[in-house]
């Protein structure tokens, strides 16, 4: 496929991702964490003309000196922006104008994908469309959370991307001790944080061959998981009591049974599903109780060969350090990864919402490690003895 058919089919799914919403659902902002559906589709326009049409594309004018404002995510080097939490207060533009603002982006850009492209502005490009896919599995996180927090609990969609239950029995991969490589290797696209590729001496260790289940998960409830604060950092259990937490985001306890909530609405829970919507924090009290851990990430990426994986982000008990020989690119795009890192986890893999061509092994996810709103399991490691 060329470049300017990846764009139109890239943007278009934007779009379908939105056609089961109602004018109602695109400006909401329920928690600081969730950006609006409306906001994600102007936002993934704005970046396409702040960082391809005004730099490559002569003679470009911009279709709103507000929006840059507007829909501005975190790049301090582009200007001034509605902060984060703010995102939510903004009826205007409407969602009649965002969709004319991304009709009036999108034909300049199919016109300039149509020009000779200069392998700088084929660069940005790419990060272009890996960005944008990436806000397609955001949208599907916020709005599952919009709608997941409302009395009716109203499905998105029947079609939308579900868990399968996977196999009952748990095996253990063993790796042995050794020097293992671990980062991006190959031609086609990464992002800078997957690079350098490098060497890592690891320890012999077993890494399970699937994800932890909902049943076993309930073991962990039952035998009072979230009242032992032994198994829990202790910035873990500050968050848990705070949040007066006690089970994954989106289960209830209804009548004496667990339901959960997805995209197709409220479900009895599935107790072979893997269970997801965890925390870092959750992920690590698991496994205490279970007298193992969470693997590191380069214990993941060593290993990611051995089982099956991209049903869910993982949670690895590492910290999003850089590689050796990490450089943020100068300017606005090196605050894409890089400012980041620190305060956050890393989590390994994908999910059943991650864009197909964003799984692989390298893939850094990273979130700060009370966030479980997004599609997160547990796989669990443990020492060799």
């Amino acid at each position: 496929m060329d470049l300017l058919q990846t764009y139109k089919k890239v943007r278009q799914h934007s779009e379908v991702l939105a056609a089961p919403l109602i004018p109602e659902d695109f400006s909401i902002q329920p928690a600081i964490f969730v950006s609006p559906p409306k906001w994600h589709l102007a936002h993934t326009t704005w970046f396409w003309e702040q960082f391809v049409l005004l730099p490559f594309s002569k003679n470009y004018k911009v279709y709103d000196e507000d929006f840059a404002y507007l829909f501005n995510s975190y790049y301090n080097n582009v200007g001034k922006r509605v902060l984060r939490p703010d995102r939510g207060n903004m009826t205007r533009p409407g969602v009649d104008a965002v969709m004319r603002y991304r009709a009036y982006v999108d034909n300049a850009m199919q016109q300039f994908l149509q020009t000779p492209i200069t392998p700088e502005a084929a660069h940005v490009i790419a990060i272009g469309l890996n960005h944008e896919e990436q806000h397609q599995e955001l949208f599907l996180y916020d709005i599952k959370y919009i709608l997941g927090h409302q009395p009716t609990f109203p499905a998105y969609s029947n079609t939308a991307p579900f868990l399968k239950p996977g196999k009952k029995d748990t095996g253990f991969i063993a790796l042995p001790e050794g020097i293992y490589e671990i980062g991006y290797t190959g031609d086609s696209f990464c992002f800078d944080n997957e690079l350098g590729r490098h060497k890592v001496y690891l320890q012999d260790f077993e890494i399970a061959d699937r994800l932890v289940t909902n049943r076993e998960y309930l073991e962990f409830i039952h035998e009072g998981g979230y009242q032992d604060f032994n198994l829990w950092h202790d910035d873990g259990w500050h968050w848990k009591q705070d949040n007066d937490l006690k089970a994954p985001l989106y289960w209830h306890f209804i009548e004496e049974e667990w339901y959960e909530y997805d995209l197709n609405g409220l479900q009895y829970l599935d107790p072979d599903a893997p269970v997801k919507h965890v925390s870092f924090y959750e992920a690590a009290a698991y496994a205490a109780w279970k007298k193992m851990r969470l693997p590191t990430e380069a214990e993941w990426e060593a290993a990611s060969g051995h089982f099956s994986w991209g049903s869910l982000w993982e949670w690895t008990n590492s910290a999003y350090l850089p590689y050796p020989g990490f450089n943020k690119a100068p300017g606005a795009l090196g605050e894409y990864n890089g400012k980041f890192m620190v305060n956050t986890m890393v989590l390994r893999g994908a999910s059943v919402a991650t864009p197909e061509n964003h799984s692989r092994s390298s893939y850094r996810n990273f979130f700060y490690p009370d966030m479980r709103w997004q599609y997160a399991g547990i796989r669990l490691a443990k020492d060799k003895i």
